[in-house]
């Protein structure tokens, strides 16, 4: 029983990684005062927390059912979103990511969405309601938003701390890791896509 918390724990600290969130985010921790960064990142991992809590109840069902939707196409969709991150990251640097964070008072949302908020954790949360009782997947999901805020609080510490006596190896620290992640992000996104384009189709051939 004991392993179910931990495998569940271990599935969501992956994919929400605070390590690489630093890296895809170094846009927002460069141009955004350390006040409204912290208040903007913790609103939005209570907006990711109240989404993560509701798939965990409700499962694929609540696209099924309730907005009559395939889980697939947000599969697509979301593998569409991370392909353009990706594809900028690449060609255009660190800075794409600071050029879409819009108004201040919208960063909430979008470190939710889709930093936090994405189908790899949305996945993860349904599993983590099926694999183990609603209150521990509830607290499972809690303490690793709130394990991933905290590093991503003191990260932003270290960066304004350290960016002046040390900017060029700061910056060229997050373009070089930048872009390699962005690698990943974009092999991530194609086989969200590839993954629900074949759910489609199996779906297709059963009906």
């Amino acid at each position: 029983m004991f392993s179910s918390y931990v495998h569940a724990f271990a599935l969501f600290f992956a994919l929400l990684n605070p390590f690489l969130m630093s890296v895809y985010m170094v846009g927002i921790i460069r141009n955004t005062d350390v006040t409204v960064f912290n208040k903007a990142l913790i609103q939005g991992s209570l907006i990711a927390f109240i989404v993560f809590v509701l798939f965990a109840w409700g499962g694929e069902n609540i696209f099924s059912r309730y907005l009559n939707v395939r889980f697939e196409s947000f599969q697509i969709f979301g593998g569409l979103i991370f392909l353009v991150i990706g594809y900028r990251y690449v060609f255009q640097g660190a800075d794409t990511i600071g050029e879409m964070r819009g108004a201040p008072e919208h960063l909430a949302g979008t470190i939710a969405m889709p930093f936090m908020i994405g189908p790899g954790t949305i996945s993860a949360a349904v599993v983590t309601g099926v694999t183990l009782p609603f209150t521990a997947a509830v607290a499972v999901i809690a303490v690793t938003l709130f394990l991933t805020c905290s590093i991503l609080i003191l990260m932003k510490y270290g960066h304004d701390h350290l960016r002046y006596k040390h900017a060029k190896y700061i910056d060229r620290y997050f373009d070089i890791v930048g872009r390699l992640a962005a690698l990943l992000i974009g092999t991530i996104a194609v086989d969200m896509i590839v993954n629900g384009v074949f759910g489609l189709m199996n779906s297709a051939n059963l009906s």
